[in-house]
């Protein structure tokens, strides 16, 4: 009878880190709530001042704006994790992740929302399996492509179907290049992705983790909306817009004046668009930055890709974006405007 051979325990491989640090999206959320009702009921005692008054207006409708579709969003999110089978889009998409981005990127069109219901629909996709620069190119492209934001860009501009082409030309082809760039260069250790477990993997009820993951992804995005929304209603009503007259006169300047304007305005993607036909000031090409580059990098979406994503990755990926989507904006503008 032989001897039982000891084995050596299994060496335990440590799981990637997934949260990041900082502030929670819930403790956010409820400071955030707290400034937006104090804002909305004009309780602050210094809340008589015009400016006051103005940042108090832009705050809220911005938050207001925003959460709709920041819920549409939580809730495909939530309805991804507790109800598609793990591995079901990587499976979909294309193995090669280069063929994989444009093919995520046209899908933007599916989905009717704004970018903040963007961004927790694809941190869902990717803790599914979606390799990171598919699931990035639909978070760019689907706030940008989809069939109210061009509607809305026909509306805007009432005759001018080069104004919709060239959008809907210039945000795919950022989308779909930023894919790619990750694909390059990208690197799995800056993104710092929360890891919520599904029914999947707990055998627990699939409409219990639904709740709960839409409680999570709501609270924790919702947070960084209001941030986002203050600093874009600060820089309102702190800029003068005489100061924006002064560069009107130079194309050089009045495509990054209105994409930066774009970032700090963070004015949703289904309204983006009139507010650029206002602005008639510029040239076509500004007002179609102004149009691209809003939908992919603002305040708000900053904020919300921080809190999801963590901040070393949304410095690089919203300041790489930043430059791919206005130079893309200026050389679609020269073919079609």
């Amino acid at each position: 009878m032989g001897t039982k051979q000891a084995t050596a325990p299994r060496e335990r491989i440590p799981e990637p880190l997934t949260e990041q640090t900082g502030p929670s999206g819930g403790t956010l959320a409820a400071l955030g709530c707290a400034v937006v009702v104090l804002a909305g009921t004009g309780l602050f005692g210094w809340s008589d001042a015009e400016v006051v008054h103005a940042w108090r207006t832009l705050l809220v409708s911005i938050v207001v704006q925003g959460v709709p579709f920041l819920v549409l969003g939580t809730v495909v999110s939530a309805a991804i994790g507790a109800f598609v089978p793990p591995g079901l889009f990587a499976r979909v998409l294309p193995k090669n992740p280069a063929l994989a981005v444009p093919v995520a990127g046209v899908a933007g069109v599916v989905l009717p929302g704004c970018e903040c219901a963007s961004v927790p629909v694809a941190g869902s996709l990717m803790r599914r399996g979606v390799t990171p620069a598919a699931a990035l190119a639909f978070l760019l492209s689907a706030p940008a492509v989809n069939p109210v934001v061009l509607v809305s860009t026909a509306i805007a501009f009432p005759g001018q179907p080069g104004m919709v082409a060239a959008r809907l030309a210039a945000s795919l082809i950022t989308a779909i290049t930023m894919g790619w760039l990750w694909v390059r260069f990208g690197k799995e250790e800056w993104l710092r992705l929360p890891k919520r477990p599904d029914a999947h993997d707990t055998g627990g009820s699939r409409w219990a983790e639904f709740r709960r993951g839409m409680q999570h992804d709501f609270l924790h995005a919702g947070g960084f909306l209001v941030v986002g929304a203050m600093a874009a209603a600060t820089f309102n009503v702190l800029v003068p817009p005489g100061l924006l007259a002064l560069f009107t006169d130079s194309p050089w300047l009045s495509v990054p004046l209105l994409a930066l304007l774009a970032v700090l305005l963070s004015v949703c993607s289904e309204a983006d668009a009139f507010v650029a036909a206002s602005l008639t000031g510029f040239s076509p090409t500004a007002r179609l930055a102004f149009m691209v580059v809003g939908p992919m990098v603002d305040l708000k979406l900053i904020a919300l890709q921080s809190g999801a994503f963590g901040r070393a990755f949304t410095v690089r990926f919203a300041g790489t974006t930043f430059v791919v989507a206005v130079l893309v904006s200026v050389l679609i503008g020269a073919v079609l405007l």
